[in-house]
């Protein structure tokens, strides 16, 4: 019989009301795990001992803290492989993109320990005569952490570590459809020396664990990664707690890449083919838009047909596959839909868009290429989450430019091209967070800022230094030495 899993609340391991089913999408006949699930109550314990446990992290000193997410780093990376395994088996990316997340997880936990004895203030002249001025960053207070399934492990480690290095206590609710890897996090982090109550684990859903964590007045901040939809609802309801709470929200994209007659054709291709495509097109920054100048189209959707028909859609674990199944039924068929969608609405399916049959049952999808649309059919201007990418025609590189700005989105684009005229004009012109040239769009630095414009995002960026706009807030004091 498989343990059920518990949550983490105020430094002890708890059971919960209800169970979670953690199931293979590779092998829909594997049950990964069983993982308690949290109810109101449990996640108010969580919130009530993350703050009891605030006071004393907040004033804890840089080297506690360092030492913290050091450990955290270091147990991260020495089980990368084994850790990689779990996040394939229950997310269904291929195991080195599985083994690839993780490791980027160990990495910006280290990042974080390194950012702990980083922080520092500033000492001013007043314009008074006579007068001290100071400026220093304190940590926020509570910080409720609602992540998505696609990055089970990565995410929330962009999100805890800057948390806890900045001195804030964490209630770290991990999407429901894949809760191992943000299991195995928890463990991780609980041996890592750090005080009950400073980090809580509660599994659950959004409409009782996540809406408990917007409606909590001791909740100061919410970061969140989702859908628009969702993204919307959070926002309006922390402007409408009392007291109000800071948020940040990650969401969709719709991401352009342009390709000009001057690419380079097997670059173009590649770059293609893996930001559409690959992690099952299951990416917020995945290139489901690609804009190719008349020039080169025809070449280039060739080409791209041909690389897809190469490509091994099997089991994730199984040694070289490219893309891994869809992570679960219903987002299986909302991929079916938009395939639909787009036939009906005039564009060709060139390729794929097919169910597959492998050794076990599973969500598996053949990866489906649209030629022939238009940037107003609902393929192009609406996030389908999936394996899924349209071809737009563009006759030169105005239009393609003004084609990619056409979007309710702005979190990544891309060009490929040999110019370095248009590339540069491409980088200051394209409304987006993150340009990329020659270069798939999915694919970000641990210690760079991440986030978009436009409906993508809002509110500070993640990642990097820059995560420190969100974790801390700004205190200006005056000295009169007297």
């Amino acid at each position: 019989m498989t343990a059920i899993l518990k949550n983490f609340i105020g430094g002890e391991w708890v059971d919960g009301s209800g169970v979670t089913k953690n199931i293979n999408p590779s092998n829909t006949n594997d049950l990964v795990g069983e993982y308690a699930k949290a109810d109101k109550a449990q996640t108010e314990k969580a919130i009530a001992a993350a703050k009891a446990a605030f006071p004393a992290w907040a004033q804890s000193t840089p080297q506690v803290r360092y030492d913290a997410l050091n450990k955290i780093s270091t147990e991260i990376l020495a089980r990368k492989e084994e850790l990689g395994r779990l996040l394939a088996r229950e997310e269904g990316k291929t195991l080195p993109e599985g083994i690839g997340e993780v490791a980027r997880a160990g990495q910006i936990f280290a990042f974080f320990a390194g950012e702990a004895l980083r922080l520092i203030g500033e000492k001013g002249a007043s314009v008074r005569p006579g007068l001290d001025v100071e400026l220093t960053r304190e940590p926020v207070g509570v910080i409720g952490m609602i992540t998505p399934w696609n990055f089970p492990i990565a995410i929330p480690a962009w999100k805890i570590a800057p948390a806890l290095c900045y001195g804030n206590t964490v209630v770290f609710k991990p999407a429901e459809l894949v809760p191992g890897s943000g299991h195995a996090l928890a463990e991780i982090i609980t041996r890592s020396g750090i005080p009950a109550g400073v980090f809580n684990l509660v599994v659950g859903s959004g409409s009782v664990v996540g809406q408990t964590l917007l409606d909590h007045p001791d909740v100061a901040a919410i970061s969140f990664t989702g859908s628009v939809q969702t993204g919307r609802k959070i926002a309006q309801a922390c402007v409408l707690s009392n007291p109000m709470k800071k948020f940040q929200l990650e969401m969709g994209g719709k991401n352009p890449l342009v390709v000009l007659d001057d690419a380079d054709l097997k670059t173009a291709v590649e770059v293609a083919v893996n930001g559409a495509y690959f992690s099952t097109g299951q990416r917020c920054t995945a290139s489901s838009r690609l804009i190719v100048t008349e020039g080169i189209h025809d070449r280039f959707v060739a080409a791209v047909a041909d690389r897809l028909n190469s490509l091994s859609v099997d089991d994730a674990l199984k040694a070289g596959v490219h893309i891994g199944p869809v992570v679960d039924q219903s987002q299986l068929d909302q991929d079916l839909r938009y395939i639909k969608i787009g036939q009906d609405e005039g564009a060709k399916l060139a390729f794929g868009g097919e169910l597959l049959k492998r050794d076990n049952p599973g969500h598996y999808l053949q990866p489906a290429l649209f030629t022939e649309a238009n940037n107003n059919m609902r393929i192009a201007r609406e996030e389908i989450f999936g394996p899924v990418a349209a071809v737009i025609r563009a006759k030169n590189y105005e239009e393609a430019l003004a084609i990619s700005n056409d979007t309710e989105f702005g979190l990544a684009s891309g060009i490929c091209t040999s110019s370095l005229k248009y590339a540069s004009h491409y980088k200051r012109n394209s409304e987006s967070g993150m340009v990329m040239v020659n270069l798939p769009t999915a694919g970000v630095d641990y210690h760079v800022p991440f986030g978009g414009r436009k409906g993508s995002s809002y509110g500070a960026r993640e990642q990097g230094s820059y995560a420190r706009e969100f974790y801390t807030t700004v205190k200006t004091a005056y000295t009169y030495p007297g």
